[in-house]
């Protein structure tokens, strides 16, 4: 008995879990059908039945169907592509033709659209090979074809599956949409001026009509000698404004404010003059928004290197070096925010065009699946100029040189004048102007004379006889380097006789300067002086060779000859021993 318990138990719970399988499935199978298609009670009860000729069974065929009923005029047929559910079947036959009508001229100007790039299955659903797309195979029940904004709103043009009981399903303009085309047309549809445009110019020539091939280069001439107005405009400001700042300034925004303007102008005169198709519209919109931002990037760099300007001749001398240590470290702070004010605007511009053309929209998914690929080929593209423009900043953070240091670099005495994105302007004692890349700079050692103090410690050396009076010497030098005015700390004036050899003695000379290029100054002058006093008053401390001459070579009366490296081709006979 217990044994047929289980077994009965067993059947039961066996027949339970089929049945509920069954249901399931069931259950899905419904689920799934509901989410290829909109199950409907009827389409557009008040039109007549469909035309053989409307294609209706892909989003690509009731596009197309669509497009071309429109553009041979039958009005009538194209109605059958949309659904006028939300119409009363009288509203539908009286203007189902008119809103067919008023959709082909809102799909022609809003948004360029490709057909062909519009699913070809009947499911609409995605066919990638490579299988990286998330929805690849997944059945689609409504496509948006175009997004528009109408009044600061945005509407979408939508195609959507329906199906009436068991005919077969079809794709349709939404009725959501539907509602919105008169709406769109007051938005897109045709300008005043083209209700006098003879119809014969009406007529399509490739992708765009022959009464547009006319206007557009006419249109494009009008804008350029509206933009060549402006730009003769403000380089009359630019003169009449005083000297200085403002006028920079004004001279250095002519081009960025003639673009600015035919911008404007272009899209006034698309806005409320006269409407193209949208192969021209998407065409001008993309490079209007990128002109505008563009330009009005263009006038904050503009206006940020005015200003930077003005701060330099504040705080720079005549020779083009600031006055002190805290100017230089101000005006090497102001460049590295300038450049950091580049990057921001660069930025900020590039992300406000791309959003504004939808580009994040359309290619976001290919974006983030491609991003390593992308990142690996900037990286090795962009290797050198990344590598400077971080090497850069890392100078402007680090301080280890400011603007208007000077410098010694690969043997060059150089005052910086310029920390850019990738490259040091260096300016050379003889003027020369000396461009060296940032990576270049940072990997070589370089001597700061600036860094903390220009103060510096100089010494010049002269060579004399041995008789020379090192004394009276040391006096002279005192005296002449209290003369220099950029000779400071008098009392770390010393003079040394630091070698000396069977012919000469070495003399050196110290003193203290105010700074590196007025100490060479100091050294020049204190040299000459010295030289200048030795000649007019001790002539015979200048050094001169020694020679030994045998009692043959004065008897035979021959000339002789200097030995290496004495310094003298004619000796004077008198300096001979």
């Amino acid at each position: 008995m217990k044994k047929n318990g289980l077994w009965r138990l067993w059947l039961v719970a066996a027949a339970v879990f089929i049945f509920s399988g069954l249901c399931m499935a069931q259950t899905q199978n419904e689920g799934g059908e509901e989410t290829r298609w909109f199950s409907v009670d009827s389409l557009n009860a008040g039109l007549d039945e469909a035309p053989e000729d409307v294609k209706r069974t892909t989003p690509r065929e009731s596009v197309r169907s669509f497009l071309e009923l429109t553009k041979n005029g039958e009005l009538v047929k194209a109605a059958h592509l949309l659904n006028l559910s939300e119409l009363s079947p009288a509203e539908q036959r009286k203007r189902g033709g008119q809103l067919a009508r008023q959709l082909a001229e809102v799909l022609k100007r809003g948004e360029w659209l490709k057909v062909s790039s519009l699913p070809g299955r009947q499911d609409a659903a995605i066919e990638d090979p490579a299988g990286q797309h998330p929805q690849t195979g997944v059945p689609r029940r409504n496509l948006k074809l175009a997004s528009l904004t109408a009044e600061g709103e945005t509407y979408d043009i939508r195609l959507g599956r329906y199906r009436v009981d068991n005919e077969e399903p079809v794709w349709l303009i939404m009725p959501e949409s539907v509602s919105s085309v008169p709406l769109l047309y007051e938005e897109y549809g045709p300008s005043l001026f083209e209700e006098y445009i003879p119809e014969r110019f009406n007529t399509s020539l490739g992708v765009l009509k022959i009464w547009e091939w006319i206007a557009i280069p006419i249109f494009l001439l009008a804008v350029g000698l509206i933009g060549l107005g402006t730009h003769y405009l403000v380089g009359l400001m630019a003169r009449w404004l005083p000297s200085g700042s403002p006028s920079i300034f004004v001279e250095q925004i002519r081009i960025p404010m003639l673009l600015i303007v035919m911008s404007l102008v272009t899209q006034a005169v698309l806005d409320y003059a006269v409407s193209f198709s949208a192969v021209a519209t998407t065409t001008f919109r993309v490079l209007l928004i990128a002109v505008l931002a563009w330009g009005g990037g263009a006038i904050a760099l503009r206006l940020v290197d005015t200003l930077m300007l003005r701060m330099t001749r504040r705080l720079v001398e005549q020779d083009g070096a600031p006055r002190s240590r805290e100017d230089r470290r101000l005006l090497t702070s102001l460049y590295a925010l300038r450049r950091l004010i580049i990057l921001i605007t660069v930025t900020v511009v590039s992300i406000y065009v791309l959003s504004k053309i939808e580009l994040f929209e359309t290619m976001g998914l290919s974006l983030l699946a491609s991003a390593s690929v992308l990142t690996v080929l900037v990286g090795i593209a962009g290797q050198a100029v990344l590598g400077n423009i971080l090497s850069s900043f890392q100078l402007s953070i680090a301080k280890s040189i400011r603007i208007g240091d000077l410098i010694m670099f690969e043997g060059q005495w150089c005052y910086v004048e310029g920390i850019f994105y990738t490259f040091i302007r260096l300016r050379v004692w003889n003027e020369r102007r000396l461009i060296v890349p940032v990576t270049y700079f940072v990997s070589r050692s370089f001597e700061n004379l600036s860094v903390k103090s220009t103060v510096e410690y100089r010494s010049l050396e002269m060579t004399l006889h041995l008789n020379a009076d090192v004394q009276c010497l040391r006096e002279k030098f005192f005296e002449y380097a209290k003369e220099e005015e950029n000779v400071i700390q008098h009392h770390k004036l010393s003079c040394y006789v630091t070698g000396q050899t069977e012919m000469a003695q070495t003399i050196v000379f110290y003193l203290m300067t105010s700074d590196a290029y007025s100490g060479w100054i100091a050294e020049m002058n204190v040299r000459e002086k010295l030289m200048a006093f030795i000649r007019d008053n001790h002539p015979e401390w200048w050094p001169r060779g020694v020679m030994v001459l045998s009692q043959q070579d004065i008897a035979l009366g021959e000339r002789p000859k200097h030995p290496p490296g004495n310094g003298a081709d004619s000796p004077d006979e008198g300096h001979l021993r």
